[in-house]
């Protein structure tokens, strides 16, 4: 069974709770009916809840990821629904959705911020109208949430420092590709990784651009920094899709050979890291765990008036040619 599912624009639910069908509904613009009928919370006839997810965007594969296994979990408990709302990059349209769930009443907020500092506001006043708070992946300022879900960045990133050096031997060029400025991972990553390569005076970073976590505009960084810089031996993205934007970009400049390139995320299937890397096209990636189970899970407990610990770390693990074959389908 699929999980209920609406977007935002959508009547959340109606005074009478009705049953679930049982399919995934993706909801169809209703503007003049929201908040009418959304005003009921927790509980209610059958312990039916919707809760709102308030998404950073659906243009990184891995976002898409989370998604599925967030969806996936919800079907397993039919008295959820979610109402998903797809913040596109904009922390202004974000801030908006969140105070458009804040208005629902939802009966919990599932949050993954596209930058902390902007989010911050919004989300302090979703907790403390008594609405429960689960934020993903990144963080926000404060401790004003029920529940952090979300990898250790600095780790990850002080990790893929520690293999940087090991790939190098401890000397060589390395341009970083950086995630969204103001995103806690890419803060994070950014700070682990200078920490270990610090250790290594023969390490040198000749470049750091920003490409947002997109793929073709780590391609583009790329393509930037290699012209600019006639030695390269490494770059670290910081996640998979800019990773494989600096292969294409060096693969048609025919700077491909003997250049290594590490990424995070680690997604399964084709498409993904792990793939990338048991192909060649990455030397290794750090898995960043989606989180989409585990907040469900966790959502359910808060929901159910169960203790929920105030921060959850999923573990992460380095992506070589020697693993890479058991994350693939996973």
């Amino acid at each position: 069974m699929k999980a209920n599912l609406t977007t935002q624009g959508t009547p959340a639910r109606q005074k009478s709770r009705r049953a679930f069908v049982g399919s995934l509904s993706l909801a169809l613009p209703a503007a003049s009916l929201l908040l009418a009928s959304a005003c009921q919370r927790g509980g209610g006839q059958g312990d039916k809840f919707v809760i709102g997810f308030s998404q950073a965007n659906k243009a990184e594969p891995w976002r898409t990821w989370m998604d599925s296994s967030l969806m996936k979990e919800a079907a397993k408990h039919p008295q959820l629904e979610i109402a998903y709302a797809d913040a596109q990059q904009d922390n202004s349209k974000q801030v908006a959705d969140v105070e458009n769930f804040l208005r629902q009443r939802v009966d919990l907020l599932i949050i993954s911020p596209n930058e902390a500092k902007p989010l911050t506001g919004v989300v302090k006043r979703v907790f403390e109208n008594g609405i429960p708070v689960i934020v993903l992946d990144r963080s926000i300022e404060g401790d004003s949430y029920t529940t952090f879900i979300g990898a250790d960045n600095r780790e990850i990133g002080h990790a893929a420092g520690d293999y940087a050096a090991q790939l190098l031997g401890g000397k060589g060029n390395v341009v970083e590709i950086k995630g969204l400025p103001g995103s806690t991972p890419a803060v994070d990553r950014n700070a682990g990784f200078r920490e270990a390569v610090a250790a290594h005076p023969g390490i040198k970073i000749v470049a750091d651009p920003v490409a947002d976590w997109l793929r073709d505009k780590g391609r583009e960084q790329a393509e930037a920094a290699l012209r600019a810089n006639e030695k390269i031996d490494l770059v670290y993205g910081h996640n998979d899709p800019m990773a494989m934007g600096a292969y294409l970009a060096a693969t048609a400049m025919n700077r491909a050979e003997g250049l290594k390139i590490i990424g995070i995320d680690g997604l399964p299937g084709p498409e993904g890291g792990a793939k990338a890397v048991l192909d060649g096209k990455l030397d290794a990636t750090f898995l960043y765990p989606n989180c989409g189970t585990e907040a469900i899970e966790t959502a359910v407990k808060i929901l159910n008036k169960e203790q929920a610990p105030k921060k959850i770390t999923p573990p992460t693990a380095r992506i070589t040619k020697e693993n890479a074959a058991q994350f693939i389908n996973e």
